[in-house]
Protein backbone atom coordinates (compact mmCIF):
# COMPACT_ATOMS: atom_id res chain seq x y z
CA UNK A 1 0.00 0.00 0.00
CA UNK A 2 1.67 3.00 -1.00
CA UNK A 3 0.76 6.84 0.03
CA UNK A 4 0.84 9.82 -1.79
CA UNK A 5 4.32 11.69 -1.51
CA UNK A 6 4.52 13.59 1.70
CA UNK A 7 6.83 17.09 1.95
CA UNK A 8 7.79 18.78 4.66
CA UNK A 9 9.81 22.29 4.07
CA UNK A 10 9.79 24.14 0.94
CA UNK A 11 9.60 27.84 -0.21
CA UNK A 12 8.72 30.88 1.86
CA UNK A 13 5.11 30.80 1.16
CA UNK A 14 3.25 30.59 4.84
CA UNK A 15 0.27 28.00 4.33
CA UNK A 16 -3.27 29.35 6.34
CA UNK A 17 -2.29 27.83 9.32
CA UNK A 18 1.04 29.71 9.16
CA UNK A 19 2.91 26.45 8.14
CA UNK A 20 4.78 26.66 4.98
CA UNK A 21 2.40 25.97 2.60
CA UNK A 22 3.84 22.55 1.28
CA UNK A 23 3.57 21.44 4.66
CA UNK A 24 -0.15 22.98 5.32
CA UNK A 25 -0.89 21.32 1.89
CA UNK A 26 0.14 17.82 3.23
CA UNK A 27 -1.83 18.10 6.30
CA UNK A 28 -5.26 19.02 3.93
CA UNK A 29 -4.73 16.00 1.95
CA UNK A 30 -4.22 14.21 4.67
CA UNK A 31 -6.99 15.27 6.84
CA UNK A 32 -9.04 14.58 4.03
CA UNK A 33 -8.18 10.61 4.25
CA UNK A 34 -9.19 10.74 7.45
CA UNK A 35 -12.51 11.96 6.79
CA UNK A 36 -13.30 9.41 3.75
CA UNK A 37 -11.35 6.55 5.22
CA UNK A 38 -13.66 7.37 8.40
CA UNK A 39 -17.41 7.43 6.61
CA UNK A 40 -15.90 4.05 4.95
CA UNK A 41 -15.50 2.52 8.26
CA UNK A 42 -18.71 3.67 9.52
CA UNK A 43 -17.38 6.08 12.07
CA UNK A 44 -19.43 8.73 13.88
CA UNK A 45 -18.52 12.26 12.97
CA UNK A 46 -17.28 12.90 17.05
CA UNK A 47 -14.76 9.89 16.14
CA UNK A 48 -14.07 11.30 12.83
CA UNK A 49 -13.27 14.78 14.54
CA UNK A 50 -11.14 13.06 17.26
CA UNK A 51 -9.30 11.28 14.62
CA UNK A 52 -7.98 14.81 12.86
CA UNK A 53 -7.52 16.50 16.31
CA UNK A 54 -4.99 14.06 17.46
CA UNK A 55 -3.14 13.66 14.07
CA UNK A 56 -2.97 17.88 13.97
CA UNK A 57 -1.80 17.83 17.76
CA UNK A 58 0.96 15.07 16.98
CA UNK A 59 2.35 17.25 14.44
CA UNK A 60 2.78 20.38 16.42
CA UNK A 61 4.60 18.14 18.76
CA UNK A 62 6.96 16.71 15.69
CA UNK A 63 8.42 17.25 12.33
CA UNK A 64 6.09 16.14 9.15
CA UNK A 65 9.33 14.89 8.05
CA UNK A 66 10.64 12.88 10.53
CA UNK A 67 6.98 10.41 10.22
CA UNK A 68 4.79 8.96 7.43
CA UNK A 69 1.37 11.20 7.86
CA UNK A 70 -0.52 8.44 6.15
CA UNK A 71 0.48 6.08 8.74
CA UNK A 72 0.38 8.46 11.37
CA UNK A 73 -3.06 9.36 10.44
CA UNK A 74 -4.19 5.25 10.28
CA UNK A 75 -3.04 4.96 13.74
CA UNK A 76 -5.16 8.39 14.51
CA UNK A 77 -8.61 6.83 13.20
CA UNK A 78 -7.36 3.48 15.63
CA UNK A 79 -6.83 5.34 18.66
CA UNK A 80 -9.90 7.63 18.07
CA UNK A 81 -12.38 4.97 18.03
CA UNK A 82 -10.39 3.88 21.27
CA UNK A 83 -11.05 7.14 22.76
CA UNK A 84 -14.69 7.56 21.60
CA UNK A 85 -15.26 4.10 22.14
CA UNK A 86 -16.46 2.93 18.23
CA UNK A 87 -13.57 0.56 18.50
CA UNK A 88 -12.18 -0.36 14.91
CA UNK A 89 -10.33 -3.79 13.72
CA UNK A 90 -7.03 -2.87 12.52
CA UNK A 91 -7.88 -5.24 9.55
CA UNK A 92 -10.65 -2.83 8.74
CA UNK A 93 -8.20 0.01 8.70
CA UNK A 94 -5.70 -1.87 6.61
CA UNK A 95 -8.35 -2.80 3.82
CA UNK A 96 -10.16 0.69 3.87
CA UNK A 97 -7.09 2.81 3.14
CA UNK A 98 -5.67 0.60 0.75
CA UNK A 99 -8.63 0.94 -1.23
CA UNK A 100 -8.46 4.49 -0.73
CA UNK A 101 -4.96 4.51 -2.37
CA UNK A 102 -5.31 1.56 -4.85
CA UNK A 103 -9.21 1.85 -5.87
CA UNK A 104 -8.64 -1.02 -8.47
CA UNK A 105 -6.82 -3.19 -6.56
CA UNK A 106 -7.39 -6.34 -4.48
CA UNK A 107 -7.49 -6.18 -0.33
CA UNK A 108 -3.82 -7.14 0.79
CA UNK A 109 -2.99 -10.72 1.75
CA UNK A 110 -2.59 -11.69 5.24
CA UNK A 111 0.99 -11.65 4.59
CA UNK A 112 4.61 -10.32 6.12
CA UNK A 113 3.71 -7.21 4.40
CA UNK A 114 0.18 -7.17 6.43
CA UNK A 115 0.92 -8.08 9.67
CA UNK A 116 4.09 -5.75 9.26
CA UNK A 117 1.62 -2.91 8.55
CA UNK A 118 -0.34 -4.40 11.41
CA UNK A 119 2.15 -3.84 13.96
CA UNK A 120 3.17 -0.36 13.00
CA UNK A 121 -0.30 0.46 13.55
CA UNK A 122 0.22 -0.61 16.93
CA UNK A 123 3.23 0.94 18.02
CA UNK A 124 2.50 4.35 16.20
CA UNK A 125 0.08 4.48 18.30
CA UNK A 126 1.80 4.03 21.50
CA UNK A 127 4.20 6.75 20.38
CA UNK A 128 1.65 8.89 19.62
CA UNK A 129 0.44 8.41 23.32
CA UNK A 130 3.36 9.10 24.70
CA UNK A 131 4.10 12.40 22.44
CA UNK A 132 0.65 13.55 23.10
CA UNK A 133 1.23 12.78 26.89
CA UNK A 134 -1.94 10.71 26.40
CA UNK A 135 -3.77 13.35 26.50
CA UNK A 136 -6.71 12.39 23.90
CA UNK A 137 -9.85 13.51 25.24
CA UNK A 138 -11.12 16.60 23.27
CA UNK A 139 -14.23 19.19 23.57
CA UNK A 140 -15.59 19.19 20.26
CA UNK A 141 -18.03 22.50 18.81
CA UNK A 142 -20.69 19.67 17.61
CA UNK A 143 -23.05 20.15 20.76
CA UNK A 144 -22.46 23.91 20.56
CA UNK A 145 -23.46 23.85 16.82
CA UNK A 146 -26.28 21.83 16.94
CA UNK A 147 -27.50 23.73 20.83
CA UNK A 148 -27.17 26.90 18.54
CA UNK A 149 -28.94 25.87 15.80
CA UNK A 150 -31.83 24.39 17.63
CA UNK A 151 -32.22 28.11 19.71
CA UNK A 152 -31.48 30.19 16.04
CA UNK A 153 -34.28 27.54 14.63
CA UNK A 154 -36.83 28.76 17.22
CA UNK A 155 -35.89 32.41 17.28
CA UNK A 156 -35.94 32.96 13.08
CA UNK A 157 -39.32 33.06 10.86
CA UNK A 158 -40.17 29.56 10.17
CA UNK A 159 -39.80 30.82 6.01
CA UNK A 160 -36.74 31.51 6.53
CA UNK A 161 -35.16 28.46 7.75
CA UNK A 162 -36.87 26.40 6.02
CA UNK A 163 -36.32 28.14 2.46
CA UNK A 164 -32.37 28.33 3.59
CA UNK A 165 -29.89 25.47 4.00
CA UNK A 166 -28.40 27.25 6.99
CA UNK A 167 -28.09 24.07 8.92
CA UNK A 168 -26.69 21.77 6.02
CA UNK A 169 -24.34 24.54 5.47
CA UNK A 170 -22.83 25.24 9.12
CA UNK A 171 -22.35 21.58 9.77
CA UNK A 172 -20.47 21.08 6.31
CA UNK A 173 -18.22 23.91 7.39
CA UNK A 174 -17.44 22.49 11.14
CA UNK A 175 -16.41 19.38 9.39
CA UNK A 176 -14.10 21.27 6.90
CA UNK A 177 -12.42 23.29 9.23
CA UNK A 178 -10.88 19.74 10.76
CA UNK A 179 -8.69 19.74 7.82
CA UNK A 180 -6.30 22.23 9.58
CA UNK A 181 -5.56 22.98 12.76
CA UNK A 182 -8.15 25.57 13.95
CA UNK A 183 -10.07 22.51 16.53
CA UNK A 184 -6.39 23.03 18.41
CA UNK A 185 -6.20 26.94 18.12
CA UNK A 186 -9.56 27.75 19.38
CA UNK A 187 -12.63 27.18 21.92
CA UNK A 188 -14.97 24.91 20.89
CA UNK A 189 -17.91 26.81 21.44
CA UNK A 190 -15.89 30.14 19.46
CA UNK A 191 -15.72 27.96 15.97
CA UNK A 192 -19.25 26.43 16.71
CA UNK A 193 -20.34 29.75 16.51
CA UNK A 194 -18.05 30.81 13.70
CA UNK A 195 -19.35 28.31 11.28
CA UNK A 196 -22.80 29.35 12.38
CA UNK A 197 -22.14 33.28 11.59
CA UNK A 198 -20.60 32.36 8.19
CA UNK A 199 -23.74 30.03 7.22
CA UNK A 200 -25.91 32.63 8.02
CA UNK A 201 -23.38 35.30 5.91
CA UNK A 202 -23.79 33.17 3.37
CA UNK A 203 -27.62 32.87 2.93
CA UNK A 204 -27.63 36.69 3.63
CA UNK A 205 -30.56 35.69 6.86
CA UNK A 206 -30.94 38.39 9.96
CA UNK A 207 -31.05 37.52 13.47
CA UNK A 208 -34.49 38.84 14.45
CA UNK A 209 -33.86 41.81 16.83
CA UNK A 210 -30.34 42.15 16.39
CA UNK A 211 -30.07 45.82 15.82
CA UNK A 212 -32.13 46.41 18.91
CA UNK A 213 -30.20 44.03 21.13
CA UNK A 214 -27.30 44.98 23.74
CA UNK A 215 -25.23 42.48 22.50
CA UNK A 216 -24.96 40.49 19.12
CA UNK A 217 -26.35 37.28 18.90
CA UNK A 218 -22.83 35.38 19.08
CA UNK A 219 -21.72 37.10 21.38
CA UNK A 220 -24.39 35.87 24.10
CA UNK A 221 -24.14 32.61 22.87
CA UNK A 222 -20.10 32.36 23.38
CA UNK A 223 -20.48 34.28 26.51
CA UNK A 224 -23.59 32.35 28.30
CA UNK A 225 -23.11 28.44 26.78
CA UNK A 226 -21.87 25.57 29.22
CA UNK A 227 -23.33 22.20 27.88
CA UNK A 228 -22.58 19.07 29.47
Amino acid sequence: MEAPEGGGGGPAARGPEGQPAPEARVHFRVARFIMEAGVKLGMRSIPIATACTIYHKFFCETNLDAYDPYLIAMSSIYLAGKVEEQHLRTRDIINVSNRYFNPSGEPLELDSRFWELRDSIVQCELLMLRVLRFQVSFQHPHKYLLHYLVSLKNWLNRHSWQRTPVAVTAWALLRDSYHGGLCLRFQAQHIAVAVLYLALQVYGVEVPAEVEAEKPWWQIYTMDTEIP
